[in-house]
């Protein structure tokens, strides 16, 4: 068994128009998300938050505008993902941040981690994020720049 903690960041990345990032999971093709990642030691969500972001797409999050959106869900943790958290851990705490950048860019995919990556319009990228958490974070863009639905 692993010693991933059961508490997580979700972090949106999008631009001001409001299309969002999503990365293909490389142990799962075809399986895209927003960036996700667990807490280490006693570090502070926000600190999970801009670490996660470095290491996943090479941003970095003190450059732009992070903020906690205050949403946390608690969900089960698929089975095939339990064997990276002690021994009995069912279910993950996620806690929902949003990264407002200016416009899309490229990213610097960690290469064990992502096969690939998309900037979409809010909408598609919540009907490709495999995660329900994911999209319905995906889903609350529009609310969050004031956009048009």
């Amino acid at each position: 068994m692993g010693n991933k903690q059961p508490v997580s960041v979700l972090v949106v990345i999008h631009s001001a128009d409001g299309r969002a990032l999503l990365l293909e999971r490389a142990d799962k093709p075809g399986y895209w998300q927003s960036v996700t990642g667990s807490r280490e030691g006693d570090e502070a969500l926000m600190a999970t938050a801009r670490r996660e972001v470095a290491e996943e797409t090479g941003l970095d999050a003190s450059r732009f505008e992070l903020s906690d959106w205050r949403i946390a869900n608690r969900y089960e943790i698929y089975p095939h993902w339990r064997h990276r958290y002690p021994e009995g851990v069912t279910h993950n705490d996620e806690h929902v941040f949003g990264l407002l950048l200016p416009e899309p860019c490229e990213v610097t995919l960690a290469p064990r981690e992502h096969l690939g990556y998309r900037w979409l319009p809010w909408d598609e990228a919540a009907e490709l994020a495999f995660s329900p958490s994911n999209a319905e974070a995906l889903r609350l863009l529009p609310q969050r720049l004031a956009l048009p639905i």
